[in-house]
């Protein structure tokens, strides 16, 4: 285990948003892409991320006393910055994977931003992870979809 690397199961490149977004920007961009967690940049140096969950807990709750109108100037005039998680763990494409394995665990992350030479350059999550194991498990070097129950 400790001779495979970050570089071997990362999701490069990351998709990433930069730091003077609204909200809007953010939470459209995770549901075209489907992913639920966003690096967010200037140029190409890694400042924040947000998460799906982070997108739901600042959205105002359409049972309360808000109209749609509201509700939209929320999302529209929300700076990422104002609501991002700065400076986040990062890791870096040569380190062991079992390292990053440990931190997702102990710290309840969902993801770890990928670092090299101070730019962003891919994204690992649990979601990888689970590929691992299910390639340790298995024997495996693909992930078959219709095996799932």
């Amino acid at each position: 285990m400790e001779d495979l690397l970050v570089r071997d199961f990362m999701t490069s490149p990351a998709s990433s948003i930069e730091a003077d977004s609204r909200l809007l920007d953010a939470a459209l961009a995770l549901r075209r892409s489907g992913f639920r967690h966003l690096p967010i940049v200037r140029g190409e140096k890694l400042v924040g991320i947000i998460t799906d969950r982070d997108i739901n807990r600042y959205a105002p709750s359409l049972l309360g006393n808000i109209s749609q109108e509201e509700y939209n100037a929320i999302f529209e005039n929300t700076p990422l910055e104002r609501v991002m998680t700065k400076d986040p763990l990062f890791t870096t494409p040569d380190t062991p994977i079992g390292k990053v394995v440990a931190t997702l665990h102990n710290r309840k992350l969902g993801c770890m931003p990928v670092v090299e030479d101070g730019r962003l350059v891919g994204i690992v999550t649990v979601t990888d992870m689970l590929r691992l194991l299910h390639q340790l498990v298995t024997g495996s070097n693909s992930v078959d979809p219709s095996a799932e129950s």
